[in-house]
């Protein structure tokens, strides 16, 4: 064999050994996702507050029904005071009891409009985020209550009791339901729904939405709040304050 035949047959080699040995894409995307879904783990597994709220005995909604989207409006800035108010709290943790609740208003959902389904604005929140926004909202003093509970009485979000919800569709969009979440005014009032209608406040489809909401709620055992279409109640605060205890943990809570 020729000295020039040699080495191109050594080349050939080390070539085919370097193809053989390097991952493909599709190989390469595997890997990458179960190193991104090992971080996953880690970051579940280190994070306190929900370690806590399981040993209350909450539970994670996405657990039973990872159906439906969770999107912590206090658990980052996108909220009416831009800041974080949740830190390291990301899922949405509720009562067993709602839970059983929230999973007949899924199947009633799609009994009424298959494929869509809820998105969860707030589950459990802390007795120090509650006194945190009590602090911070800006609307008059003696109306204040109607849409943050007073700390000293509690929330029946800190008991793990309510929901902040709403639908969306098949193709991911978010129903319209005349205004934003957490939106300070008497528009938002549930039961002023057919009037605002009738004076044009609201289209015919933001009526229809808001009422179905209401509709595959209540149904279901949910209470909806007097003054947010979006907020639920499981049960009444007394019976909340008899059963569960008050989510008192610390969070790490970042305003800046």
């Amino acid at each position: 064999m020729s000295e020039a035949k040699y080495i191109l047959l050594i080349f050939l080699s080390i070539l085919t050994l370097f193809y053989e040995c390097k991952p493909d894409k599709s190989s390469q995307a595997l890997i990458e996702n179960n190193v991104e879904e090992d971080t996953s783990v880690n970051i579940i597994v280190n994070n306190k507050t929900e370690e806590h709220l399981k040993q209350m005995g909450l539970v994670n909604i996405k657990d039973s029904l990872p159906q439906v989207i969770v999107d912590l409006k206090y658990s980052g800035p996108d909220n009416f005071l831009g800041m974080d108010f949740y830190g390291e709290l990301v899922n949405a943790y509720v009562q067993p009891e709602l839970l059983k609740k929230l999973m007949k208003a899924y199947d009633i959902l799609q009994q009424e409009r298959p494929g869509y389904t809820f998105i969860i604005y707030d589950a459990v929140r802390s007795k120090k985020a509650q006194q945190l926004m009590w602090d911070s909202v800006d609307v008059p003093v003696n109306i204040k209550h109607w849409y943050v509970a007073n700390p000293q009485r509690g929330s029946i979000h800190n008991y793990g009791m309510a929901v902040d919800i709403s639908i969306v569709d098949n193709n991911i969009n978010l129903l319209d339901m005349g205004t934003e979440f957490d939106f300070f005014g008497d528009l938002a009032c549930p039961h002023k729904t057919s009037y605002y209608y009738s004076i044009g406040k609201l289209t015919l489809e933001q009526s229809d939405n808001r009422n179905l909401l209401l509709s595959v709620m209540s149904r279901a055992g949910f209470y909806v709040s007097t003054t947010e279409w979006w907020h639920y109640n499981a049960s009444s605060l007394d019976y909340a304050k008899s059963k569960y205890e008050i989510f008192t943990y610390p969070l790490n809570i970042d305003n800046k």
